[in-house]
């Protein structure tokens, strides 16, 4: 009776037992890698991050110069004409001077 129960005895773990440990081990790997370099894995959450830093900045950059320009444009509007600035911006465009200016460029 005792070599009828060796079958299902469970210390005896063989092929099945390998095979299993085989496929808990592989599919640790598998995770382990999808969690790290998968889509929506931690490599790629870096990188999103590092380029939504970077994105920042250039808004940030974007909008002072966007400022900047609405600044000008105020100041040349017909409300609040400033004669300097038109003056700036007429020479710059046209590359206009007076006889006793130097210009350097």
């Amino acid at each position: 009776m005792a070599g009828m129960h060796s079958e299902t005895d469970p210390r005896r773990g063989g092929f099945a037992g390998a095979a299993f440990a085989v496929a808990v081990i592989a599919l640790m790997g598998y995770l382990t890698f999808a969690a790290l370099q998968g889509e929506h894995g931690l490599f790629r959450l870096f990188q999103i991050e590092a380029q939504e830093k970077k994105l920042q900045t250039e808004l940030a950059e974007l909008r002072a110069a966007r400022e900047a320009i609405a600044n000008k444009t105020r100041r040349l509007s017909a409300e609040h004409l400033d004669l300097d600035l038109l003056d700036e911006q007429a020479r710059k465009t046209l590359g206009l001077a007076r006889p006793d200016e130097i210009l350097i460029r």
